[in-house]
């Protein structure tokens, strides 16, 4: 038995159901679901003690058990991923970067079907093609496809407010359809190539253009025959660059694993129409099977709004596999198959997507162990107690002492954590006094970091002995002097001759504290790197807080001002016309025509922007 939680098997139910481990604070660990509890909760204890060590290694946390029945198996699954999304527990999977998946999305049923970029995938009659991991990469192929076909660009309404086409036509990529430059069968056609170009019937659009460039030719019509000809060449070069890696030319999704101790790489290799044309790898830290591991992880990715295709191929069974599968069809609306091929080219696939998840493991202990050496090479070049594990930088911006504000960019182990970041609305500084702004900022975060045992290792400061020492002060003035670690980086300087040209650029100079000199880290070398970046990060951090905070007070002094306008109707106001600057612009008549906006309003709208109080406050 665990010394956290004992097991009375007659607390837990037989029935289909989800349990949720809880720590002593009542967090819940991790979340679960069986088809019979009781006989689930069963394998985390035994009276000889589990011989598991990652179950060991959960179950020491672990303080109190709750259970949730339900009628059926599928029932618990749609339950406890409902669970796991609204808890988000340390020990479940989370795929916090799905967010950058982008599929192209056509809808046949518009007048003039368009490609859009988009990153959820709906049951909306459309047709989806994808997923990418890179959205520059699919823009660049609707690109291309745009020259290919010229579909429109922009929306029909939008077009069709304009006096002439747009100029997306005037270079041959938009066949201009809002002004009738194309039959409606003449686009349909169009758009039927793009669908057969991204469903991978590559044969079927160059058999269509070959017949066009025949009877061009017949006609003699040359231009148009050497235009489609090039368009043939071009179809034919854009599709060899990818991999054909299934003949059978179906679409699937194949997972490979490779796992390291307490770490899983899984890698996913996307295939349609038997072309691979895309992966994505994720590095998980997981304690417990990996059956569980595969059923949390195909859970979690395809519970967000991507693309399902209709055969998914792992390397082993998952723990409930035929209630995954109805899942996932029921999610698709249509069959989704799972499989676990023995032999050919599909387990071939498997094994891609295994070799890819191992070098991704490769690849990432590489990195780690650069990381380190980084960290080093900074204890030992200036001097550290230890090898700095978390680095914090400091950075104030303001202009003109308004809207001053300071910023907190971490690095944690060599690799920078956003999570960590933290921003600052200095509050007791009157006017442009950044020594004084550092100093609130740095109280506040260590008095902090005091109370919750949470400080830093390292902190770095942008700035020379003047900044190094103003920090050295509510060190001091804490009690951490020889706790935490501190540095000062200063921008390089420009040496100029007597004529005022710039002869020579010095280093990036390291200031510590109690030494004279400054010292100088190899230029490009790893840890200098590591600093910059560090500081780049707070400065970038704290430029994009003021910048917002001044956007802010700009929309307030504004349209906020305005009698019967509140946020709702503000944002209406900009969305119609684009600006503060449109809305200014804007007649009584227009300003009425905006849904929820009366004839009055609209009158004391146009007013204000023509009074003395709204004339100056326009500017953005």
């Amino acid at each position: 038995m665990t010394d956290a939680v004992a097991f009375d098997p007659k607390k837990f139910p037989t029935s289909a159901g989800v349990y949720l481990m809880r720590a002593e604070d009542g967090a819940v660990l991790y979340v679960g679901k069986a088809k019979n509890l009781r006989l689930r909760l069963r394998t985390y204890f035994s009276s000889q003690g589990d011989g598991r060590a990652h179950v060991r290694f959960l179950m020491r946390r672990v303080s109190a058990i709750d259970t949730i029945v339900t009628d059926t198996e599928k029932e618990a699954l749609i339950l406890e991923n409902t669970l796991i999304k609204k808890h988000r527990p340390r020990y479940n999977i989370n795929l916090r970067d799905d967010k950058t998946y982008v599929s192209v999305r056509i809808d046949p049923s518009e007048e003039f079907p368009a490609l859009q970029v988009v990153r959820r995938v709906r049951r909306d009659g459309a047709l989806y093609f994808g997923p990418f991991a890179s959205s520059s990469a699919v823009r660049s192929t609707i690109k291309e496809l745009y020259r290919l076909f010229p579909l429109r660009h922009y929306p029909l309404k939008q077009c069709r407010s304009r006096s002439r086409p747009c100029l997306f036509h005037q270079i041959g990529q938009c066949s201009a359809p809002c002004f009738g430059h194309i039959s409606s069968e003449d686009y349909a056609r169009l758009v039927e190539g793009v669908v057969a170009l991204l469903s991978g019937r590559k044969s079927e659009v160059l058999a269509i253009l070959q017949q066009k460039m025949a009877r061009a030719s017949e006609l003699m019509h040359f231009e148009e025959a050497a235009r489609l000809r090039d368009q043939i060449r071009d179809i034919e070069a854009t599709v060899e660059r990818q991999k054909v890696v299934d003949a059978t030319g179906g679409d699937m999704d194949v997972v490979g694993l490779h796992r390291q101790e307490g770490e899983v790489h899984l890698s996913l290799l996307f295939v349609r129409q038997g072309v691979l044309i895309d992966s994505r790898s994720y590095a998980l830290q997981w304690k417990l099977d990996e059956d569980e591991l595969l059923d949390s992880f195909l859970q979690e990715f395809y519970g967000r709004d991507v693309l399902i295709p209709e055969q998914i191929l792992l390397p082993f069974e998952p723990s409930s596999p035929g209630v995954l599968q109805d899942w996932l069809s029921e999610r698709r609306g249509k069959r989704v198959q799972l499989q676990v091929p023995k032999r050919g080219q599909k387990l071939e696939l498997v094994e891609m997507a295994r070799s890819n998840a191992y070098e991704a493991a490769r690849r990432q202990d590489d990195q780690r162990k650069a990381r380190q050496d980084a960290l080093s090479d900074l204890q030992e070049r200036l001097g550290l107690g230890g090898r700095p594990r978390r680095m914090e930088c400091f950075d104030i911006s303001n202009v003109q002492g308004s809207y001053s504000v300071g910023s907190m960019s971490v690095i944690i182990d060599g690799e920078a954590t956003k999570d960590a970041y933290r921003r600052f609305r200095i509050r007791t500084v009157e006017g442009a006094d950044d020594f004084a702004s550092m100093r609130e900022v740095l109280l506040r975060r260590l008095t902090r970091g005091l109370q919750e045992a949470d400080l830093p290792d390292f902190i770095l400061i942008d700035g020379g002995k003047g900044q190094l020492g103003a920090v050295e002060t509510v060190l001091v003035e804490l009690g951490l002097v020889g706790q935490i670690e501190l540095a000062g980086l200063a921008k390089s300087r420009v040496v100029s001759n007597v004529r005022g040209r710039a002869v020579e650029r010095s280093e990036e100079r390291v200031f510590r504290p109690g030494r004279k000199n400054p010292v100088l880290l190899r230029q490009g070398s790893a840890s200098l790197f590591m600093l910059e970046r560090l500081r780049d990060e707070a400065h970038r951090f704290a430029i994009s807080y003021h910048r917002n905070l001044r956007s802010k007070a700009a929309l307030h002094s504004t349209l906020d001002e305005i009698p019967g306008v509140g946020p709702a109707r503000r944002k209406q106001l900009i969305k119609a016309f684009g600006s503060l600057k449109g809305v200014r612009q804007a007649e009584v008549d227009q300003l009425s025509q905006l849904q929820g906006i009366s004839t009055d309003l609209a009158a004391s709208i146009h007013a204000y922007f023509r009074s003395g109080d709204g004339e100056g406050k326009t500017r953005s």
